[in-house]
């Protein structure tokens, strides 16, 4: 019972400060500052996997930053969502403004609406963890572009088809190598994803190998299945079965989540397939949106927290 209130307590009057340890603060002015108080930067590291987008962070993986980052992903600091989010939203906003085709600025982007589809981490460290660190992270960046009115939803597209080996201690080549072909996109979300603008993103870039896959799994043409069965309608999405349907294989319906309040709220999407991504014929398949013809899905920018400093080091417009 002790633990039990601990924790419960922490969540209230939060024991001490994610990236300098100050006692009762979720984050310090001083750690915010570290965090958001720069303008977002578009980041590159060395060696540039191919592929690879155009990506901007919102800050340098270390000091504070890192362990703010850390107490979040690995010790279930949730409450440190929030500012991390908003570090997000920026470099988001960053990205979308200096993306092909945005004159001015992100919110009068053309085409639909703006997906943030998180690059998603292995089924084993999710449960390890007890919630995936970048999703809820999009949750709370989604709600914030809101906020400033660009019509942001994460779209958790992307699954693992096959297990990968822990990344830590593998250089860039090997990483690479892991995640060959590791992820595909859901079904049901290749049809939502050619009808809107996709960003992807993540919590930490280093090697930039995860982004990679993830943009090489979007941009894959594929064929979509024919009609779904009709579903109930959905109700609110708690984060217990958010966090399932991030480690499970999402068929027939696509989740979209939409709510301020990240894992609470959601909405399903259900329809049938009125034409095959990725099938090429006589005559044009007309995708709607910013997707193509031929099923490929462009990918706009990537958006991620923090990169290691040595990608900062490489930055050129």
């Amino acid at each position: 019972m002790r633990d039990w209130w601990r924790d419960l307590n922490d969540l209230v009057l939060p024991a001490e400060c994610g990236g300098c340890g100050r006692p009762r603060t979720v984050l310090c002015a001083r750690c915010r500052t570290a965090l958001s108080g720069a303008a977002p930067r578009r980041v590159r590291p060395v060696p540039e996997p191919p592929g690879l987008p155009s990506v901007h962070a919102a800050a340098r993986y270390a000091d504070e930053v890192r362990a703010a980052l850390l107490a979040h992903k690995e010790r279930g600091v949730l409450s440190l969502a929030g500012p991390l989010g908003a570090a997000l939203a920026k470099a988001v906003r960053a990205g979308l403004a200096s993306a092909p085709g945005s004159r001015a600025g992100p919110r009068d982007a053309p085409g639909g609406p703006l997906f943030l589809v998180p690059v998603p981490s292995a089924r084993r460290a999710v449960r390890a963890r007890g919630h995936d660190p970048a999703r809820r992270i999009a949750y709370a960046a989604a709600g914030e572009l809101r906020r400033a009115g660009v019509p942001a939803r994460v779209l958790p597209a992307l699954r693992q088809r096959r297990d990968v080996a822990d990344q830590s201690g593998l250089n860039s080549r090997q990483r690479l190598a892991n995640l060959d072909g590791a992820l595909t996109v859901a079904s049901g979300c290749g049809r939502l994803l050619a009808g809107g603008r996709v960003v992807l993103v993540d919590d930490l870039m280093t090697t930039g190998a995860s982004l990679a896959e993830a943009a090489r799994a979007v941009r894959t043409p594929r064929a979509e299945p024919g009609p779904a069965r009709p579903e109930a309608e959905p109700g609110p999405v708690s984060g217990a079965r958010a966090d399932s349907a991030a480690g499970s294989s999402i068929s027939g319906a696509a989740f979209v989540y939409l709510g301020e309040s990240w894992e609470r709220r959601g909405e399903q999407w259900n329809g049938p397939a009125r034409r095959r991504m990725g099938r090429r014929s006589g005559r044009p398949t007309g995708a709607v949106g910013p997707g193509r013809a031929d099923g490929i899905i462009d990918v706009m920018c990537a958006a991620v927290v923090a990169a290691s400093p040595d990608a900062f080091g490489m930055h050129r417009n």
